[in-house]
């Protein structure tokens, strides 16, 4: 199986798996996110951009009118392992999507792989999370696992719009905490 039929797979499983239950969310493979925009030159005063984009495995985002397309979490996959130059360049791709879409969760999941390796710990900095599967047909803990780390991601996703861009809003909601919590397993 190739990598790219595995994470179609995947898809398809989660697309089934009840995340469609939920108005709107969506799971999409091999979309191409926008990680760059540059001001070309200006016309009337108004910046004239350009984008460039990246090709990513698996995006679960939200449709919340019948033109407004939210990505909600990024999945990068790799199959059978992992290398450094891996980990360094889809953590690389991490960063400069969530600089478009500060809100965006990114993570990575591995199939066909145990445990969780170094190389990616240390060189995955800009992931939000990662998970291998010890086959590339995850069990059905796995896979529970898997399914309820996406649901949480967009709601983390959705709390972060929020308190990025309702953070002037005299009715928004107030904090005094935030925290990127740790959890190994």
């Amino acid at each position: 199986m190739t990598e790219a039929e595995w994470v179609e797979q995947i898809a398809l499983r989660l697309r089934s798996s009840g995340l469609h239950d939920e108005p709107g969310i969506d799971v999409r493979t091999g979309f191409r996110l926008p990680y760059r925009y540059e001001a070309t030159d200006y016309r009337n005063g108004e910046a004239a951009t350009k984008h460039s984009e990246f090709e990513t495995d698996l995006v679960v985002g939200e449709t919340s009118a019948p033109d407004i397309w939210t990505p909600r979490v990024v999945i990068e996959a790799k199959l059978g392992g992992v290398t450094t130059h891996d980990a360094i360049t889809y953590s690389y791709k991490a960063a400069a999507h969530k600089s478009v879409h500060p809100y965006l969760r990114y993570g990575i999941m591995v199939g066909a792989l145990y445990p969780l390796p170094g190389r990616l710990i240390r060189h995955g900095a800009h992931f939000d999370f990662m998970l291998v599967f010890r086959d590339d047909e995850p069990s059905q803990v796995e896979w529970k696992r898997f399914s309820e780390l996406v649901r949480e991601e967009v709601s983390a996703s959705r709390m972060l719009q929020k308190l990025v861009y309702d953070n002037r809003s005299v009715t928004r909601d107030r904090h005094a905490l935030l925290q990127r919590r740790l959890i190994v397993e």
